[in-house]
């Protein structure tokens, strides 16, 4: 007579923990590496905004004969931003903050660089783009 032994196949418990320290090995390398990736693209789209701002300030002086005193509005820069009717300073907001403590920019007059209204709490200068 012959015995029948079922041998079911499946992972072993020690298997399926060394998958597991694998993945977290994995996960603990690459999350500070996105972590770093995502504010150093927060930075570069906050450099972008002073720069488009930069931009529309000196095209304005230009277009309208200012003089580097003089102190553009947020409704005169907006045809110079590029974004048509959406163009208004209200719109644009430093990344770096959280979403509760939405700020935008400071514009100042033409002579001078725009600032984030956010630089004390970003890390880091991030105006001196300018320099």
């Amino acid at each position: 007579m012959k015995i029948n032994t079922s041998r079911k196949a499946g992972f072993t418990l020690v298997e399926i923990m060394i998958v597991v320290a694998i993945i977290g090995l994995l996960a603990a390398i690459a999350i500070p590496n996105f972590v770093k990736a995502r504010k150093t693209s927060q930075t570069n789209a906050c450099i972008n905004n002073l720069r488009q701002i930069d931009g529309a300030k000196q095209q304005w002086a230009l277009e309208e004969g200012k003089q580097s005193s003089d102190t553009p509005s947020n409704g005169e820069l907006q045809a110079y931003l590029g974004r048509g009717a959406a163009g208004s300073l209200a719109s644009v907001y430093c990344p770096l903050v959280a979403q509760a403590d939405l700020g935008g920019y400071t514009v100042g007059d033409v002579g001078t660089a725009p600032i984030c209204d956010q630089r004390a709490t970003a890390n880091g200068d991030h105006e001196a783009y300018l320099d």
